[in-house]
C-alpha cells in the first residue's frame, strides 16, 4: 500500500495553481491531474482513508464527501474503508427530506443539507473534503451529522490552509490534512 509521504509528494509535484478563480482575489487549487494520476490518486485516497481506521482496521460506518470535490475523494475513500457514502449537497439538490445548516466561506456564504435518513443514530463517520480553509464547511457537516445522530470521528482533508486558521472555529475536532499551505 502506498504511504502517506508518496501521497503529498504527489499532490506537491501534481496540484496546479489557477489564479483569480472563481472570483477575484481566490487562488485555486486544482486537483483534476492528481485525480488523472492512478498512482497518485490511489496514493492519495488510502492516505485520507487513515483518519477511519484504528490499528490498521477501520472503525467508520459512513463516509460524508461534501460537494463538490469531496464526493470524488469520499467515495473511493468509503470503498476502501468497506463503509458506505453519504453525499453532503448544496440547498435544494438533495429530493428527500434533509436537515440544512447554513455557515460562512471563505468568499461568501453557502447551506449544506443531508438527507435525515442518511446517517444512523450511534453511527461512527468520517468526513472527507479537498480543501479545508476557514473550517466553515467541516463544522456545518459536522452538525448535519450529529443532528441526525451519528458521531464524527475527524475530517480527512488534501490541504489545509493554514493561514485561513480553520482550527480555530474546529476546536479540538480531529483533522488530518496531507498538505499544509
Amino acid at each position: 500500500m502506498p504511504d502517506r509521504r508518496t501521497a503529498q509528494e504527489a499532490l506537491q509535484r501534481l496540484i496546479i495553481d489557477v489564479p483569480e478563480w472563481p472570483e477575484p482575489g481566490v487562488l485555486f487549487k486544482d486537483i483534476t491531474p492528481v485525480l488523472a494520476d492512478h498512482t497518485a490518486f490511489t496514493a492519495t485516497v488510502h492516505a485520507l482513508a487513515a483518519m477511519g481506521r484504528e490499528g490498521g482496521r477501520p472503525v467508520v460506518d459512513k463516509v460524508v464527501g461534501m460537494e463538490a470535490r469531496g464526493f470524488i475523494l469520499a467515495a473511493p475513500v468509503a470503498l476502501e474503508l468497506g463503509a458506505g457514502f453519504v453525499p453532503v449537497r448544496k440547498a435544494g439538490k438533495l429530493p428527500r427530506e434533509t436537515h440544512a445548516v447554513s455557515y460562512d466561506l471563505e468568499y461568501g456564504s453557502a447551506t449544506l443539507e443531508l438527507h435525515r435518513d442518511a446517517i444512523a443514530p450511534g453511527e461512527r463517520v468520517l468526513l472527507v473534503d479537498d480543501v479545508l480553509a476557514t473550517g466553515g464547511t467541516v463544522k456545518a457537516t459536522r452538525e448535519l451529522v450529529e443532528r441526525c445522530g451519528g458521531e464524527c470521528v475527524g475530517v480527512s482533508v488534501l490541504m489545509e490552509l493554514g493561514f485561513l486558521q480553520p482550527r480555530e472555529l474546529l476546536g479540538d475536532f480531529p483533522v488530518a490534512s496531507l498538505l499544509a499551505l
